[in-house]
């Protein structure tokens, strides 16, 4: 709950002290413009990277593959696109970051290594036993 009272603050902080800067170094209305266009392109790139995803999706589904990578990049896109829709110079560092299929495989690629690696040093905990049907005698 920590993590998240810090990112509800600290995003907003960061964001309005890099509108400052960069604001002074390029001008207001550039700042504005700037923006603007990275969320028009974002966008606009998010929906061409989507709709690979969904055709790389669909082969696997034809060649009867479950397509996880598929899934788990279709929603890495997703928040990509959120990012960039946001208003900021931060998100949208991490927004194209993301939304690139080379440094968006290594981004998954990263986080998928530390959750098999977390998944796998839990025991595995299994109760075996037998269960039997009983019917009454009355027939009930």
């Amino acid at each position: 709950m920590n993590t998240a009272i810090i990112l509800i603050l600290g995003i907003p902080l960061i964001e309005i002290y890099l509108f400052i800067k960069i604001g002074a170094q390029i001008g207001a209305l550039n700042t504005i413009l700037l923006i603007l266009i990275t969320a028009v392109v974002g966008i606009w790139y998010a929906k061409f990277e989507g709709f690979n995803t969904l055709r790389s999706g669909m082969s696997q589904l034809v060649k009867n593959e479950l397509p996880l990578y598929e899934i788990v990049s279709g929603a890495a896109i997703a928040f990509a696109a959120l990012l960039l829709i946001l208003p900021g110079f931060a998100t949208d560092i991490v927004g194209i970051l993301l939304i690139f299929p080379i440094t968006r495989k290594l981004i998954l690629k990263r986080y998928s290594k530390n959750y098999s690696q977390n998944t796998n040093k839990r025991e595995k905990n299994y109760i075996e036993g037998e269960y039997e049907d009983i019917e009454d005698k009355d027939g009930k």
